[in-house]
């Protein structure tokens, strides 16, 4: 089949954007042709891909949005595709990947009466409406349970349309044979010592992953613990706000922020513990990241993976709502707890051996390619 993606942006470190490069790498590995019509594209195209950007320009994003779906619209009737499957939310769409909460519910619950007068308001609910309303016929990609409900509360979405995908950790993030001599060489380059201690904050999106509740975690640790502790947060965003929140705690010296990049087993392979304290998370692929790779992990029962943690007891989950006082003894008491950190760490890797948290990208194929649409 001729299959068309649409993403607005993609870019190697996103969470979303690396789930759509598997699934259709997935597709074209069934024989399938896949384009892709982008806004921008930073990064390699892989072989036989067809990458449209789409040549369209507008001062807000909602416009420019609304731009790039009628441009596709329009390639789409000159070039047929069998399938249309989108990463973001947009009209005229088979199979929609949900990797975003429900707008409307956050609209309804997190803003005024003033936003939803706003065109900004009106054009994401149109476009979420297009995806999910009742008589549609797009077929939805569930990666987290939490979310089908409040779709179903506010559109009245058929449940059979919605299909709750398994994880889909990249092989890469196992711990491999070779993960002790990793983690020395790793340690040896960043200058820790055997009673340092590291903690790493890996994902794009620094506000919405919490990095200033890790800042004030990191600064109220003991005196003694917090000289010996450093943080590593790797993303692409904008650091400025939260390198002036590290100079304002006093932590110079103990925070690194680091752009997206490709070398992630490293990090988790050479940390103490994952801190990912989100305010809000669909999933939080990182925390199955880590847990296949034996790193322990601190965070918010916010991200939909979250029970996976207390699944596989690799580490600790602050309940909601959230307290910074609960999360600061949490982190303090996993850092100086080196037998516990261990048996997290077992606890993920025995998880990791017979969990299915690997086949997400050949169900989505499989249900792309209508062969288990139920």
């Amino acid at each position: 089949m001729q299959l068309a993606f649409t993403l607005f942006k993609y870019f190697p470190y996103g969470g979303l954007q690396r789930d759509f490069l598997r699934i259709a790498l997935a597709c074209q590995a069934r024989g399938h042709a896949i384009r892709v019509y982008v806004l921008s594209w930073q990064g390699d195209i892989p072989q036989g891909f067809d990458v449209v950007q789409v040549p369209v320009k507008a001062l807000t994003n909602p416009r420019r949005y609304a731009k790039f779906s009628a441009w596709v619209r329009q390639d789409l009737a000159r070039r047929p595709a069998d399938r249309v499957v989108g990463f973001n939310k947009m009209p005229g769409l088979d199979v929609y990947y949900c990797a975003d909460p429900c707008f409307e519910d956050k609209a309804q619950n997190l803003r005024g009466k003033i936003y939803r007068l706003s065109g900004r308001y009106r054009h994401f609910a149109a476009f979420e409406r297009a995806v999910f309303e009742p008589r549609g016929r797009t077929e939805i990609l569930m990666i987290s349970a939490l979310q089908q409900p409040l779709f179903e509360k506010h559109y009245g979405t058929p449940a059979a349309r919605f299909h709750l995908l398994p994880p889909g950790i990249a092989a890469d993030r196992r711990a491999p044979p070779d993960a002790a001599d990793i983690r020395r060489e790793f340690r040896r380059e960043f200058a820790l010592g055997d009673d340092d201690l590291l903690l790493v904050q890996i994902g794009s999106g620094f506000k919405t992953k919490g990095l200033d509740r890790s800042l004030k975690a990191l600064a109220a640790l003991p005196a003694e613990l917090r000289a010996r502790t450093r943080l590593i947060a790797i993303g692409q965003d904008e650091p400025r706000p939260f390198l002036a929140q590290v100079r304002q705690l006093g932590l110079a010296d103990r925070v690194g922020i680091l752009k997206g990049r490709d070398d992630i087993p490293r990090f988790l392979l050479g940390a103490d513990l994952l801190i990912h304290p989100a305010y809000n998370e669909n999933t939080g692929t990182v925390l199955l990241e880590a847990l296949v790779a034996g790193l322990p992990v601190l965070t918010t029962a916010a991200c939909g993976y979250a029970h996976y943690i207390e699944d596989a007891g690799a580490g600790r989950v602050i309940a909601l709502p959230f307290a910074q006082a609960t999360l600061d003894v949490t982190l303090a008491t996993m850092l100086a707890d080196g037998v516990a950190r261990r048996q997290w760490a077992a606890g993920g890797l025995a998880f990791a051996a017979h969990a299915d948290l690997y086949s997400m990208p050949a169900r989505a194929a499989d249900i792309i390619a209508g062969q288990s649409v139920e």
